[in-house]
């Protein structure tokens, strides 16, 4: 259990410096979903059982907004639709685990936990213990995640609207997507991407995210196809 001891903490060193900018994120939506009309018990149940910042801020605006309920299912799982690709991603270095750890892998499973977990797979491969880095960074991340949106109700409206908090959540996204930005394809996808969210941003139901994201994976995917035949030749 050393070795695993081992890996786990690397996992929670590897993911500090996203917590950094996690942990004002997780304020804000606590004081965001209080505003919406969501109770403290039901804002601090959607971090704990749904786990996924974008779409409990979504899911607080939806509800402000008084969206029928159909629209905010189907836009949490647009939204969280990038989880099955992580998924698809990690699956190989991870397809020898049991059911009861990939169940609580999955859960644990986010932006912040995939960034640095994939960089260290590619790195090092699958060892008998490298799914404990995935539990390290995972669950630094829960934690921060629960102790921030429980701070953040307990505050409400005392956090002063002048403080940048909200700028913390885009640093930490660039943090974490410029080391995996290797080829070119990479590159064109987040750009394109980008640029489609920012020309989209006043679509309804944050409509303009789910078009980015279709965007940028249509570009890659097109980009990825048009290198491949050169690199069979």
């Amino acid at each position: 259990m050393s070795e695993a001891r081992k890996e786990f903490w690397n996992g929670v060193r590897a993911e500090v410096p996203l917590l950094i900018g996690v942990f004002p994120f997780g304020m804000i939506y606590g004081a965001l979903a209080l505003n919406a009309g969501l109770s403290a018990f039901a804002s601090q149940m959607m971090s704990s059982m749904i786990f996924a910042g974008s779409a409990q801020f979504v899911t607080a605006q939806l509800v402000h907004d008084a969206a029928p309920g159909f629209v905010i299912i189907v836009t949490i799982a647009v939204v969280n639709l990038r989880h099955m690709l992580y998924s698809a991603s990690l699956a190989p270095y991870l397809k020898n685990l049991s059911l009861k750890w990939k169940t609580l892998l999955s859960y644990l499973l986010t932006d912040e936990a995939y960034a640095p977990t994939i960089l260290k797979f590619e790195k090092d491969g699958a060892t008998p213990f490298s799914h404990w880095f995935l539990l390290g960074a995972g669950f630094s991340l829960w934690f921060t995640w629960q102790v921030s949106t429980a701070l953040g109700i307990f505050l409400g409206a005392e956090i002063p609207r002048e403080w940048p908090l909200d700028f913390a959540l885009p640093l930490t996204f660039i943090a974490m997507v410029v080391p995996v930005l290797k080829k070119q394809p990479m590159i064109a996808a987040a750009l394109s991407a980008g640029v489609t969210a920012l020309l989209a941003y006043h679509l309804p139901f944050k409509l303009g995210l789910i078009v980015a994201a279709l965007v940028g994976i249509a570009v890659g995917t097109w980009l990825e196809g048009r290198e491949s035949p050169r690199g069979m030749i």
